[in-house]
């Protein structure tokens, strides 16, 4: 019986050393979320950026095998509008509870649920990306600049999964109901 037990315990020393697990920050001053929407009839549409608040890479055995980014959802910006009081006009909107009810939702989150490789730098990831309280998974590739301590992607969302309702009552004034993000995520160095 002692030695059933100690051989069990040896197993599990093995198994629980020989799996190395790390936790890594990134650098919210160098990373970067741009998002960007087209209206739905014309070419042209808005961009800007918002601001992250927290987040790190979950490292398993030398690959990325998880992570979690906290978002700001209250320090989105408009970079396409170059009048400062339409600009603030459309930030202002973008906050309002019909886009992304900052007031209420202050925070988005997206956790990475798994990854699969295609090589050691493509791979597509799978997330659950959280706005305005509604959670919803996601999928989207990626690749990872080893050199430069960085991963970079981009995608598209519907954004009435997560009940962003906006509808124009003109034709040619409505926004299409793709957000698209390109995100580069900085490593702390």
């Amino acid at each position: 019986m002692k030695t059933r037990f100690l051989l069990f315990v040896i197993c599990i020393t093995t198994i629980t050393t020989s799996i190395a697990q790390e936790k890594l920050e990134i650098d919210i001053s160098l990373s970067k979320l741009k998002w960007s929407g087209d209206y739905t009839f014309y070419f042209g549409g808005h961009d800007g950026f918002i601001d992250f608040k927290e987040g790190y890479f979950i490292k398993t055995n030398n690959l990325i095998t998880g992570g979690e980014f906290i978002i700001d959802m209250n320090s989105i910006t408009n970079t396409d509008i170059k009048t400062a009081e339409a600009n603030q006009g459309l930030v202002n909107h973008l906050k309002d509870p019909d886009f992304f009810n900052v007031i209420k939702f202050s925070e988005a989150k997206l956790s990475i649920t798994g990854i699969t490789y295609h090589d050691p730098t493509h791979m597509k990831v799978y997330a659950d990306l959280t706005i305005k309280g509604v959670t919803l998974p996601i999928d989207f590739q990626a690749e990872v600049d080893f050199e430069k301590k960085q991963m970079t992607t981009r995608f598209k969302i519907d954004r009435i999964r997560w009940g962003i309702n906006y509808k124009s009552n003109m034709r040619d004034g409505a926004i299409s109901d793709a957000i698209g993000f390109e995100i580069e995520l900085n490593l702390k160095r």
